[in-house]
């Protein structure tokens, strides 16, 4: 496997606990490429100690921004594959592997399907992907993209997505894709879209937004 193909998108907020544990795993497969989203502890630090390409927002931004700067720092170094990764321990690195061997076989998207959903808002999202494009888990942290897909879209999200458009606009858009079960652990910190109704609410409104945007079908790729 050549490394150096390969572009691990990890944002991170206050993420000192687990940061360097994550990058020690990741790096087997690609090389990290942290965003510190504002951070006021030593995620940034870490993370360079650790070896990682560290963006820092001087403010925090959010998680769509974070992957925004993200995507753009490594399309600009010259990766061929981009994958999202959560920085808080949540999924497992060794299933990189496999995400990456799809790419190989020509795929330009591999989606993360969770073996388990936090809140009725993901699974009411998800059944909607799943009969409106085929994304059986749109909120899915844990995502791979052929870097044309990144540059055919100009940017990885313009709503706040909770990380969903980019691979939205690409399966509507006729991308070759296909999905991979994901085991997630327990998270080593706080939701990273707050608790209970504003998380909820969030998820809604990324989901209505996405149906008014690419509401139609997938074209066959």
């Amino acid at each position: 496997m050549e490394r150096s193909r390969v572009a691990i998108v990890i944002p991170a907020l206050n993420e000192a606990r687990t940061i360097g544990a994550v990058l020690a795993r990741v790096r087997e497969y690609g090389d990290p490429v942290v965003v510190d989203d504002g951070s006021t502890d030593d995620t940034a630090r870490l993370a360079r100690e650790a070896g990682a390409e560290v963006v820092s927002h001087p403010v925090n931004q959010g998680y769509d921004a974070a992957l925004n700067t993200g995507f753009a720092r490594a399309a600009e170094l010259g990766y061929r594959y981009l994958i999202t990764v959560d920085a808080d321990g949540q999924h497992n690195p060794a299933q990189l592997s496999e995400m990456i061997g799809y790419l190989d076989q020509g795929y330009q998207l591999v989606l993360g399907e969770r073996d388990r959903m936090q809140r009725a808002a993901e699974t009411l999202f998800a059944l909607l992907a799943a009969r409106r494009w085929r994304v059986r888990d749109p909120l899915c942290g844990m995502k791979a993209y052929a870097v044309e897909l990144y540059r055919e879209a100009g940017q990885f999200d313009t709503f706040r997505s909770i990380g969903s458009e980019l691979a939205v606009r690409s399966v509507v858009g006729g991308c070759r894709f296909t999905s991979m079960a994901i085991i997630t652990r327990d998270r080593a910190d706080a939701p990273r879209f707050g608790r209970r109704f504003q998380a909820n609410w969030k998820i809604l409104r990324a989901m209505l937004i996405l149906l008014a945007r690419y509401g139609r079908a997938p074209a066959v790729a």
